[in-house]
């Protein structure tokens, strides 16, 4: 059958003006806040990332959510902490790993760089974003696991973390010499748990939680008293709180050292956990970090800018 020339002409015009597509975006799925920001300095518009745990969320104890199950399900990739941190989502990563592309990107952290767990031999300090010149290395590995879900795009995830580790790298700098201003005496980071001990062994901190590791564990009234004799007798005059974890604790070594005839105020709120609002400054990995960098220096004695590293800070110091 032969076709005439008007109808030829007529089907080759509707090719040359059809539009050309781009790819799709990935979907990816992360579970902290810290790794959903990754994700989008990483991808930037290639990707497109949901976060399920929002500010003053306490990753701990979360559990996932029926939408969260069906984003996941429906996701080209997921990515969690691992580190024990999920601790309630652990055995569902796990199954959900067997039929999906699901990446636990602390997990290929040197163990060596890692703090030990006191009670257990197996596991490890998962807040690794407090340093971030360790959490370059989670960086790193949400790359690898961005390109090998989207190899045409290699290039540009290479670019992009390459770009987000510079800052990474220019905000481990801001972070020690700011540190290194907090007179000797003073430093002594008391936080509700023990979420800083990648800060403190980076900057030379002590850093002293109510908790353990994990905020499923119960401060007992010795840890309670234990701490209020140190603030007392190293004169230390602030406490920090957390933004995804109650201050009722807090209070109680506040009021236990007036007792004692010895003020301790609240050097400010810090990011433990979960980092700020969409949309502001806080709410990227770099501004949560310069927060608190910014808030425990000054509180403890140091010599920071009033609105930290970019001078972005929503409220200054």
């Amino acid at each position: 059958m032969r076709f005439s020339r008007r109808l030829f002409m007529a089907a080759a015009a509707t090719l040359i003006a059809a539009p050309v597509y781009a790819a799709e975006k990935l979907s990816v799925v992360a579970t902290t806040g810290m790794i959903a920001d990754a994700a989008r300095q990483v991808g930037g518009e290639h990707v497109d990332v949901r976060g399920l745990m929002g500010p003053g969320v306490d990753p701990h104890a979360y559990r996932q959510t029926r939408t969260d199950i069906v984003a996941m399900t429906r996701a080209d990739l997921v990515l969690w902490h691992g580190l024990f941190l999920e601790a309630q989502m652990q055995d569902f990563f796990h199954d959900l790993g067997k039929k999906r592309n699901v990446v636990a990107v602390a997990e290929g952290l040197d163990k060596s760089l890692l703090r030990s767990h006191d009670d257990y031999a197996d596991k490890y300090d998962p807040h690794v974003w407090m340093n971030p010149a360790l959490w370059s290395g989670v960086v790193e590995e949400v790359r690898d696991a961005l390109i090998d879900a989207q190899p045409e795009n290699a290039e540009v995830f290479t670019a992009n973390a390459s770009v987000h580790l510079a800052e990474l790298a220019r905000l481990t700098t801001y972070a020690r010499d700011a540190m290194a201003t907090v007179p000797e005496s003073a430093r002594v980071l008391v936080t509700a748990h023990d979420a800083f001990g990648y800060f403190g062994e980076a900057y030379g901190m002590d850093v002293l939680g109510i908790q353990g590791i994990s905020t499923q564990s119960e401060a007992g009234l010795n840890r309670v008293g234990e701490l209020v004799d140190l603030l007392v007798e190293r004169k230390i005059s602030a406490v920090f709180v957390e933004s995804s974890v109650s201050d009722r604790s807090m209070r109680a070594l506040i009021e236990g050292a007036a007792a004692r005839g010895h003020k301790v105020s609240v050097g400010g709120e810090l990011f433990s956990d979960a980092m700020g609002h969409d949309g502001t400054y806080e709410g990227t990995y770099l501004g949560m970090l310069d927060h608190n960098v910014t808030v425990i220096a000054g509180a403890l004695g140091g010599d920071v800018p009033g609105r930290g590293m970019n001078g972005r800070l929503s409220a200054g110091f």
